[in-house]
């Protein structure tokens, strides 16, 4: 699969992270209200966003968000291999500007993101860190489904610190078209 296309539509457009992005994705990061509920919650260090911008670099599936109305980078996600397994992919690392927050442009993020994948893989898994209850509930938004069955553990991520949310695709279809919010 390719894990760094161009995926663009009305309100984003997502293409491959490269170095000359740091300084600007460092401008979205910086906001401390962003990591509040994220299981590292410093990344608004430079410091400390620095070793994850250089990971989000050497994954190899690591996207910038743009807004396509101003053309100003307001995010960035990532698409990882799950280890042993062929089928599916997982999506995370996810953060947006503030003033993004709320609906439609994570919804479009996350459709354009998840029709990229089931061109290839059979279904998506994201990772939540458990006290990070917006990420949680965007992701019930879009109809993922937290895993909670021990005989899927091999594709939980540090259930002690996360929970796991996976979407199908037999049951992607029709399932975003439901959901008037990301329009």
């Amino acid at each position: 699969m390719n894990r760094q296309p161009i995926l663009e539509d009305n309100l984003v457009t997502l293409r491959p992270l490269s170095d000359d992005d740091f300084d600007d994705l460092y401008k979205v990061a910086s906001d401390k209200e962003l990591w509040v509920q994220h299981p590292s919650y410093d990344r608004y260090k430079k410091e400390v966003f620095r070793n994850l911008f250089e990971e989000s670099m050497a994954s190899g599936g690591a996207l910038v968000i743009i807004d396509r109305s101003t053309g100003k980078v307001i995010g960035s996600s990532r698409y990882q291999p799950i280890p042993g397994v062929n089928n599916g992919i997982e999506i995370g690392w996810t953060f947006l500007s503030r003033k993004y927050w709320g609906g439609k442009y994570n919804g479009a993020i996350k459709r354009l993101m998840i029709d990229h994948a089931f061109k290839e893989v059979d279904f998506v898994l994201l990772h939540i860190g458990k006290e990070n209850i917006r990420s949680i509930k965007a992701a019930e938004k879009i109809g993922a489904v937290r895993l909670t069955d021990p005989s899927l553990k091999h594709l939980m991520k540090r259930p002690e610190e996360n929970y796991t949310y996976r979407i199908r695709k037999e049951e992607w279809g029709d399932q975003f078209k439901k959901f008037e919010w990301f329009r």
